[in-house]
């Protein structure tokens, strides 16, 4: 099964805005196993509109058009999806009623251009918007001998998403010969996309019969999408069960999750399972992984406290790192990281200290230390150890992928802990 993916505005094309809708779309579709055909963005001129919508009905069993369903004059999309259907604009007073109830409980009057969201192309099936004005609009067609489903939604991401959600996929998973499609995904860190690309060689033996993987990276770690299509729901199960399996067999040391989990929750339930405290001091994260660990809820029960130690002289006096120690070694070195993960787990009274210092750039590196060079500290009281990586030259970035390292660090060592190895 194929769709076409129009996007609408003046403003994606100029590139005021960025088109996360369409993104957000593709990967929705291809997640059910429907075929993206073409993903096409139009400004708001009326012909272009109606050639792409024409095209579309023709080429493919869903249409999905996003923009243009606002109350000012450029916003032109139910005219012509009302004009391609050969229907007139009907009013409808229920989305009228909804309409200046939505403007009347934020103490507003109705602007009269309003009313203009109120009016459907005749045979459409209109859905209350409920997180914004203008509805969504359904139609069902037929191509092919096949039924097929043309959405109209609004162009706010978030209003779209509400929708797609609710009313559009469940009636694509419907459609007459709409595959069941199953899906996982894994989270990994701390191995990149052509290294595990080696790691999971002879994979693609296992990629037939509608079983496929996509690697999906971003800054800081790498999901591995696998799905699964098939007539047979249980057979979809089945097949995705043994491909995964598969990458567990190989890579299960990167693997740190699954689906929507995130890094720091992963950590934290590994810290509350041990009973364990963890204390942070930080340097040249300046208290970021502090940050993404206590955004987890209950985070207090495993989280002791942080201390920003950015300057040499707060290493000293709130870390009791050793002047001699900057001195000799600098304060981006092996001694300093694990004099630092020491001090705050002492300061604290944590069952782990953990550490980080480097040199995220642009400037300040040198030939011996350059620009990229990450310390991170871990202590416990079986003892103290550091570990370095080399980063880029970017300074954010820098900044994300130490945060996720010194985090990786903790899952490591307690992965280790939990089973004995």
């Amino acid at each position: 099964m194929e769709a076409t993916v129009i996007t609408i505005g003046d403003e994606i094309l100029i590139g005021q805005i960025v088109n996360t809708n369409a993104a957000w779309i593709g990967d929705e579709l291809t997640s059910r196993g429907i075929s993206v055909r073409r993903m096409v963005t139009v400004g708001d001129d009326p012909e272009d509109i109606e050639n792409e919508l024409k095209l579309a009905l023709e080429e493919s069993r869903v249409v999905l058009m996003t923009g243009g369903l606002g109350p000012t004059h450029d916003d032109v999309t139910k005219d012509v999806v009302a004009a391609v259907f050969g229907v007139e604009l009907v009013f409808d007073s229920r989305i009228m009623d909804v309409v200046r109830t939505r403007f009347e409980r934020r103490g507003y009057e109705m602007p009269e251009t309003n009313r203009g969201q109120a009016m459907v192309p005749d045979g459409f099936e209109p859905v209350i918007n409920s997180a914004g004005t203008a509805p969504a609009l359904l139609k069902s067609f037929e191509r092919a001998g096949k039924n097929g489903l043309l959405a109209v939604l609004p162009g706010v991401p978030h209003e779209m998403k509400v929708f797609m959600s609710e009313n559009v996929l469940p009636r694509i998973d419907l459609l007459e010969g709409a595959p069941a499609i199953v899906q996982k995904t894994l989270l990994t860190v701390g191995i990149g996309e052509s290294h595990l690309h080696e790691v999971l060689e002879g994979v693609q033996s296992l990629l037939t019969d509608g079983r496929s993987l996509a690697y999906l990276p971003n800054l800081t770690s790498l999901r591995l999408r696998l799905s699964s299509v098939n007539e047979s729901k249980g057979q979809a199960i089945e097949d995705l069960k043994e491909l995964e399996e598969f990458i567990r067999k190989r890579a299960d040391e990167w693997i740190f999750g699954e689906g929507s989990e995130s890094l720091e929750s992963v950590v934290g339930q590994m810290l509350l399972e041990a009973q364990m405290m963890i204390g942070i001091a930080e340097s040249c994260t300046g208290g970021w992984v502090a940050n993404r660990l206590t955004n987890v809820p209950g985070s207090s029960d495993y989280v002791a406290g942080g201390v920003v130690s950015y300057s040499n002289d707060s290493k000293v006096k709130l870390l009791n790192v050793k002047a001699k120690t900057l001195t000799k070694h600098g304060a981006v070195s092996r001694q300093t990281a694990c004099e630092m993960a020491e001090g705050v787990r002492l300061k604290l009274d944590a069952d782990i200290g953990l550490s980080t210092t480097g040199i995220l750039g642009p400037g300040g590196g040198s030939e011996e230390k350059p620009v990229g060079t990450l310390w991170m500290g871990i202590s416990s009281r079986v003892g103290t150890s550091a570990v370095r990586l080399m980063l880029g030259k970017n300074r954010l970035r820098n900044k994300e992928r130490a945060a996720t390292a010194a985090l990786n660090l903790v899952r490591r060592v307690l992965n280790k802990k939990r089973t004995g190895s």
